[in-house]
C-alpha cells in the first residue's frame, strides 16, 4: 500500500467513525427525548435510556455527563434543527403577515410532528427551576428575533401599526403559541395542531374587537 492508498483508507476509517458516534450521540438524545416523555425528566434512569437507544449504559457516558446533560444537549441540538426550519419557512413568505403566518404555521407543524420533544419542551419550560435555563433562555431570543424582524419590517411597509409596544408583541405571540401547544397536549393531542395556525395569526393582526364598533367608542 502506498502512502496516497494509506492517507485514502485512514480518512475512510475517520470518516466512518465520525458517522458511528455521530449516529450513536443522536441515537441517545432521540431515545432520552422518549423516557423523558413517557415517563418525566426526573424519573427517568441512564439504564432506561441506554435500553431504548441500543446501547450499552457505559456508552451514554462517551457522550454526555450524565442525565441532566443529556437533557441540556436536547435542547441545544433541538434549537438548532426547529430554528432552521423556523427561518427557512418565514424566507418564504412574500410579506410580514406572510411570514408571521409561515412561522406560527411551522412553530405548531414542528411540535406537532415530534410530541415527544413538544411534552418535554412544555414540560421544562414551566418548571421554576430549570435544567436547561440558558439553552431555553437562548430559544426564547432567537424567536423573539424572529418576530421582531418581521414587526419591523411590517411596519416600514405599512402593515403593521407603529405605535405598539415589541416587547409586548413578542411575549404576546409566543406565549400564545405556547399555551396553544399546551392545551393541544392537555387534550391528548386529540385534533390537528396546525390547524389552529389561521385563527391565531388572525387574532394577533385584527384583535377581538369590532372595528365598526370601536370607532364608535373612539
Amino acid at each position: 500500500m502506498n502512502e496516497y492508498s494509506f492517507i485514502y483508507l485512514k480518512t475512510l476509517m475517520d470518516s466512518q467513525e465520525t458517522k458511528d458516534r455521530n449516529s450513536k450521540y443522536h441515537r441517545i438524545l432521540e431515545a432520552a427525548v422518549k423516557i423523558f416523555a413517557r415517563q418525566g425528566f426526573r424519573q427517568s434512569t441512564v439504564s432506561q435510556i441506554a435500553k431504548e437507544a441500543g446501547v450499552a449504559d457505559g456508552t451514554i457516558y462517551l457522550y454526555f455527563k450524565n442525565k441532566d446533560d443529556i437533557l441540556v444537549h436536547f435542547f441545544g441540538f433541538k434549537a438548532k434543527q426547529v430554528f432552521d426550519c423556523f427561518h427557512e419557512e418565514v424566507g418564504r413568505g412574500a410579506d410580514s403577515l406572510d411570514k408571521l403566518r409561515n412561522l406560527v404555521r411551522v412553530h405548531l407543524g414542528e411540535f406537532q410532528r415530534d410530541p415527544d420533544m413538544a411534552i418535554v419542551y412544555h414540560v421544562e419550560t414551566h418548571q421554576i427551576s430549570r435544567l436547561a435555563e440558558e439553552q431555553i433562555r437562548e430559544m426564547g431570543k432567537m424567536y423573539h428575533d424572529i418576530i421582531s424582524d418581521i414587526v419591523e419590517e411590517g411596519q416600514q411597509a405599512g402593515l403593521i401599526r407603529r405605535d405598539i409596544y415589541l416587547s409586548l408583541v413578542k411575549r404576546l405571540i409566543l406565549g400564545a403559541v405556547g399555551e396553544t401547544i399546551g392545551a393541544w397536549l392537555h387534550a391528548g393531542r386529540s385534533y390537528d395542531l396546525t390547524s389552529m395556525a389561521d385563527p391565531l395569526v388572525d387574532l394577533f393582526i385584527k384583535g377581538i374587537g369590532v372595528p365598526e364598533r370601536l370607532s364608535e367608542k373612539i
